[in-house]
């Protein structure tokens, strides 16, 4: 009985540090999962370029490419989102403008958040923002349009296999309470 006991609490004692450890690594997945996809660049996602780190002068190619432009609404956002050029010929390392269109249907105000992603993977390490909506949460108020502008080149170390690149964007609707939360925090600044 008493050797059946022990072996009831060093079950117990495992199966409470298993679920501990479980939850411990559930919540460490993101941050790894973020760091994973920034050193391989898989799953596309692409970092804001900083202003200060686009070389002063851009060594422009003669090797033209396609990026090609998407744009997708997540689930429940009542946005009208597209890009205004579905696709352009870019040449490398020279800045291109373009832009997306938003109109927000619903009859209150909505701010959304663009993501970005870049096919295939490994281009989106020679795909550099220098201006995008994406850097920032948009608002729109109710029944309000506008034209969001990207302005971005692409590093002329393309590979050369490369021929075609997509941006895509999902915009996803901000809750309330994190928009409200971002506008104190920059308020107490």
């Amino acid at each position: 009985m008493t050797k059946n006991r022990n072996n009831q609490r060093k079950h117990t004692i495992l199966l409470s540090g298993l679920a501990v450890g479980m939850l411990g690594f559930a919540f460490a997945l993101v941050p790894l999962y973020a760091i994973f996809c920034e050193v391989t660049g898989i799953n596309g996602k692409t970092y804001a370029q900083e202003i200060d780190d686009t070389p002063a002068v851009l060594q422009v190619s003669e090797r033209e490419v396609t990026i090609q432009f998407l744009g997708q609404v997540g689930r429940g956002m009542p946005w009208e989102f597209r890009p205004m050029d579905t696709q352009l010929k870019v040449r490398l390392g020279e800045i291109n403008l373009t832009s997306y269109y938003a109109r927000n249907r619903a009859t209150q105000a909505v701010t959304g958040q663009a993501v970005p992603s870049v096919s295939p993977f490994y281009a989106s390490n020679y795909l550099h923002k220098i201006e995008c909506f994406c850097f920032t949460q948009q608002l729109l108020e109710a029944g309000e349009e506008q034209q969001m502008s990207l302005r971005f080149y692409i590093d002329e170390d393309l590979p050369e296999e490369i021929k075609t690149l997509t941006l895509s964007y999902a915009l996803f609707e901000v809750p309330e309470l994190e928009v409200a939360s971002l506008t104190l925090t920059n308020n107490l600044q």
